[in-house]
């Protein structure tokens, strides 16, 4: 069974991996990397377009889904992420506003608390949803 997953990304660094055919979560950091398994889908929701924005974006960027369970460390100077391979769809940024009324996700008081940890958790449903909205 493959499982859902959001990470939570600037615009600017979504384009970036979906160019490279990689996932990067929090940072770099191994840990959110390694609760994904193949088969599972990758949605990258930004809430600005650059990193330290303070104009809001709100839109979900990206999709795909994990090909394999291969998780390295990449050398880019002083600066070495984790990363592993993502298979992106042909697909739109879609706003938030357009989905919103219709995801589990977003129906609790103070959802937005949850995007903080920079990797949510997807049921099914919130995937399917997204999925026909951003698919092109």
């Amino acid at each position: 069974m493959s499982n859902g997953w959001l990470g939570v990304v600037s615009a600017a660094h979504v384009r970036r991996g979906v160019e490279l055919g990689i996932a990067q979560i929090n940072h770099g950091k191994r840990a959110g990397l390694a609760r994904m398994r193949p088969g599972d889908t990758l949605v990258y929701y930004s809430p600005t377009e650059q990193r330290g924005d303070r104009a809001p974006l709100r839109e979900f960027t990206a999709i795909g889904t994990l090909p394999d369970d291969e998780i390295w460390q990449a050398d880019e100077g002083c600066f070495k992420p984790y990363r592993r391979r993502v298979n992106y769809r042909d697909a739109g940024p879609i706003p938030l506003e357009d989905v919103r009324d219709r995801l589990h996700l977003t129906q609790q008081p103070n959802w937005g608390y949850q995007l903080r940890f920079g990797l949510v958790p997807l049921d099914e449903h919130d995937i399917e949803v997204l999925g026909s909205a951003m698919l092109r």
